[in-house]
């Protein structure tokens, strides 16, 4: 089969032919159907010390299972996490991680939306959001962020700023026919009225405006990978919170909740409350090309790998 990987930090990435894996204990093997490419990845191929298999959402059909295995067998489709090798023709899913993927739903559709849609919302409920509060959502068409708009308006939100990398790029409208009520560029400086939570996609230098552009007792969720410092002092003269949501701890920790979040994605994905918007499709030969268009910040919606 083929596969996508990297001999050393920064790239580049290239294909290769490997036997395919074999389902171990508790393991499905999954002819890919599509894969969902993340900022976690793409981050780690250029800052990781060393190379690290590149995994991400996967979905197909199952075409093997290993021992214990007793939710899914041979022809199920599925869609879940993949920490091994994702980017190949054939994935390992651990049993835990998959979830089918109903009729009618494309593979595409799963990766979509199962993924960043659970981040997405499990950050939301972090926030405690009650209607008629106003939100805050940076990284706003990224692959969460885009999700997490809808989202937030499906919560009662009052007024949904976002906040993108850029106004042009097609970004302002993208957010807006996704229910944004205002567009701001990070680099504004100012983001409009005070908002009463906020939900951080990018970290880093951009905690300190989404701080700051919370009303007094305001909430941030922070769900980013990349890091960042917020100043208590910014804090304390507000009666601000920041509160850290990782959508692992869930996973592991509290599978109940994680399934019932699952569930409602699909309700409100079959409902058409739920639009789950595709950058575009690459082949597995273009993952370089995928990757470009998440570090420069000009997908709309998700990025999806197509083997």
């Amino acid at each position: 089969m083929r596969r996508v990987r990297y001999e050393h930090t920064g790239g580049p990435l290239f294909l290769e032919d490997v036997p395919v894996p074999v389902a171990g204990p508790g393991e499905l093997l999954v002819r890919t159907e599509a894969v969902g490419v993340t900022l976690p990845v793409v981050r780690k191929v250029i800052e990781a010390a060393e190379p690290i298999p590149l995994g991400g959402e996967t979905a197909g059909e199952v075409v093997a299972v290993g021992a214990g295995v007793t939710r899914f067998r041979e022809g199920d489709r599925v869609t879940g996490l993949c920490f091994g090798h994702g980017y190949a023709d054939y994935a390992l899913l651990n049993e835990t991680m998959a979830s089918p993927v109903p009729a009618g739903a494309s593979a595409v559709d799963a990766v979509a939306l199962v993924r960043s849609g659970l981040v997405a919302l499990g950050a939301l409920e972090a926030a405690r959001p009650t209607p008629g509060e106003a939100a805050l959502i940076t990284g706003a068409a990224s692959g969460v962020g885009h999700l997490a708009v809808q989202l937030a308006r499906s919560r009662g939100a009052s007024r949904v700023v976002a906040a993108v990398s850029t106004l042009g790029l097609g970004k302002a409208e993208f957010v807006r026919g996704l229910g944004a009520d205002e567009v701001v560029a990070y680099d504004s400086e100012h983001w409009g009225e005070p908002v009463d939570y906020a939900l951080d996609a990018v970290g880093g230098d951009l905690l300190t405006p989404a701080v700051a552009a919370l009303t007094p007792g305001g909430r941030l969720v922070a769900y980013s990978s990349g890091g960042g410092t917020v100043r208590a002092h910014d804090l304390l003269m507000g009666a601000k919170s920041v509160i850290g949501f990782q959508m692992a701890r869930i996973a592991r920790n509290e599978p109940r909740l994680h399934e019932r979040w699952r569930e409602e994605l699909w309700h409100l994905f079959t409902e058409g409350a739920l639009r789950p918007a595709v950058h575009g499709e690459f082949a597995l030969q273009d993952a370089a090309k995928a990757h470009t268009a998440i570090e420069s910040r000009s997908n709309l919606g998700k990025v999806v790998l197509r083997p």
